[in-house]
């Protein structure tokens, strides 16, 4: 349904903000917008016509129905988190005179401990990736840098794609990225990403970049920056080479680098900083990891597990 003006036009506004002053991605701001206007359509439904007369009962009663319809908690807590985001900007603005939404609480999500290819298993991925750029084909060379990049800085999908050839430091084997929220760290990355790198940009990249491929790091093979579904493609081909490994895709590898990095030794706060998590509690999920794995060794090793 259509919104009343004043909500409408609060809304607007927020979507403006998120955007415009806290530097979120497209997809951010159209899922968080999505999210509040769900609430704010069912309030009026209950009778709301300006954004003042938003109260936590209208708001219970919108989580009440995400259950009963058997939304994921993952789903109703992030609809609630920027439901909550939503009205402290509002407040703040005097859209509202008191937060409805401090007491607003969703079930507690059921975090999924994520899957990791084991240390051998992504070995032996990027060995046959650096295998088949043997053949000094343009593109097995790209794939064969993306895959030691993607393993090596832990980087998500769109921190690989936005890489230009200039936020490479080459004396320092580091990577400038801009991750999430415009928020900028430096990475480094190891020999094997450096000499993979280093073949692909002397002997790949002239061959697929195009003029509109800019200072672009990865190309894809219409000549223009890669796109992140053939990042994806990529990686799931690769690992299906790789006997008995989960198919995972970049995550995964991300995923799979921060649990090496914890199983080898690093301490949570690094690889926090590499992961560029804004909260600690983030990473976390990977000494979960680690414990999961330890446990399960433990129990086909162990004679009294």
């Amino acid at each position: 349904m259509d919104l009343p003006a004043g909500p409408a036009h609060a809304l607007d506004a927020f979507a403006a903000h998120l955007r415009d002053e806290r530097g979120a991605s497209p997809h951010t701001v159209r899922a968080y917008a999505g999210d509040v206007r769900s609430a704010l359509a069912f309030a009026a439904e209950q009778g709301m016509t300006d954004l003042a007369e938003l109260d936590l009962g209208m708001l219970r009663a919108w989580l009440g129905t995400m259950a009963r319809a058997g939304s994921a908690r993952r789903s109703m807590a992030r609809r609630v988190a920027a439901v909550r985001a939503f009205t402290a900007w509002a407040l703040r603005h005097g859209w509202l005179a008191e937060d409805p939404a401090l007491r607003l609480v969703a079930p507690a999500p059921r975090r999924a401990i994520p899957e990791v290819l084991k240390p051998g298993q992504a070995g032996a991925l990027l060995d046959v990736a650096a295998v088949r750029a043997d053949d000094v084909d343009p593109v097995h060379l790209r794939d064969a840098a993306m895959l030691e990049v993607l393993y090596a800085c832990g980087l998500r999908v769109a921190e690989l794609v936005g890489l230009d050839r200039g936020d490479l430091d080459w004396d320092r084997r580091t990577a400038r990225v801009l991750g999430k929220g415009a928020r900028e760290r430096v990475v480094p990355f190891g020999g094997p990403a450096a000499d993979a790198l280093r073949a692909w940009l002397a002997q790949g990249r002239p061959l697929l970049a195009g003029p509109q491929a800019g200072d672009a790091l990865f190309v894809g093979a219409r000549g223009a920056r890669i796109d992140p579904r053939v990042v994806r493609r990529t990686v799931h081909a690769l690992v299906a080479h790789v006997p008995d490994a989960p198919d995972v895709g970049p995550h995964g590898l991300r995923h799979s680098m921060a649990t090496h990095m914890l199983e080898g030794g690093a301490d949570l706060r690094s690889v926090q900083e590499v992961l560029g998590h804004a909260s600690l509690g983030t990473t976390q999920i990977y000494t979960h990891v680690s414990i999961e794995r330890l446990r399960s060794s433990y129990e086909q090793a162990h004679p009294r597990a």
